[in-house]
């Protein structure tokens, strides 16, 4: 098992430093790089939507609100996703809605395909299918605006809706809610005069690959806090390429789990459009070693 206070320790650190930070003053230049500003948010803060249907990157959550609404409105995004590691296809749709740049509520399909697992183990099935609930909240912070990071509080409840093969291999429940807490923070102009994107989640959880093989297993079924962290640099106002890296749990003695890694680079060309392609390395998954691979995912704002 992982360390029970490291992680915790790690992530408050890089939470505690990017309060200490001291954003850059928004200019006269970046004001007039968009006209919506005084009652929008500028483009690419909304970010994209993660694989569990929160904004944020690929495999991790930030703090900030979906959309592009901003104190007085309200914003509605809708995604889709696909992950392709040769022995697994993940596939997800979902939406969310937000208010006032405060709240945020969304929800996510999920459906894995491992036809590589199935003829190994003649199993019945050749899918796993999942929906996750969520709401986050910001508490405090901004994203550009304030000294301190954007921070927020978020549930994600999820239901296993194939439970045969993760009840097999030793999952205890077919469903289970995770805590994130999360921070984030764009210092204008803090990499080489390119604007940097960092974001620190922790993680209270016993999903056993993000709940797609159940919760919890005969080696642990307590819930623990792991990190996610992730940073990106905005090349210019479109263009945005960073990297993401998941701590995961390990609770089954049958089948390890690895910790995730991406690569990205997101296009975000105007504000109804995002689109997010990465390199993936998701380690052993249940069974297969080595599984790497590409993720594409696609969001459209109202």
């Amino acid at each position: 098992m992982h360390g029970k206070n490291t992680p915790v320790i790690l992530v408050m650190a890089l939470v505690f430093a990017l309060q200490a930070t001291v954003a850059a003053a928004v200019t006269e230049t970046d004001l007039a790089s968009d006209s919506k500003i005084k009652r929008s948010r500028l483009l690419a803060t909304g970010g994209a939507t993660s694989i569990e249907g929160a904004a944020g990157g690929g495999i991790v959550p930030m703090a900030v609100i979906s959309g592009y609404g901003a104190q007085e409105e309200q914003s509605a995004v809708a995604f889709a996703s696909h992950v392709d590691t040769g022995d697994y296809q993940l596939d997800v749709i979902g939406g969310s809605w937000s208010w006032r740049n405060r709240l945020e509520l969304s929800i996510a399909q999920q459906k894995l395909s491992h036809d590589s697992l199935t003829a190994a183990l003649s199993l019945p099935t050749d899918s796993i299918s999942q929906r996750i609930v969520a709401a986050k909240v910001r508490v405090a912070g901004d994203l550009i605006y304030t000294t301190m990071p954007q921070i927020s509080i978020a549930v994600q409840h999820k239901k296993n809706l194939d439970f045969l093969v993760p009840g097999a291999v030793g999952a205890k429940k077919d469903s289970g809610t995770d805590l994130n807490i999360t921070a984030t923070k764009l210092i204008l102009g803090g990499f080489f005069n390119r604007n940097l994107l960092l974001n620190a989640n922790l993680r209270y959880t016993n999903a056993n690959q993000t709940g797609l093989v159940g919760f919890g297993g005969d080696k642990n079924t307590s819930k623990e806090w792991l990190p996610e962290i992730s940073a990106g640099v905005l090349l210019n106002r479109h263009w945005l390429v960073g990297s993401e890296y998941r701590q995961k749990p390990n609770n089954l003695s049958f089948i390890k789990e690895d910790d995730w890694h991406t690569a990205f680079v997101g296009w975000f060309p105007n504000k109804r459009i995002a689109l997010v392609a990465a390199y993936v390395d998701l380690g052993e998954v249940a069974t297969f070693k080595n599984q790497t691979g590409w993720y594409l995912s696609l969001q459209v704002s109202f």
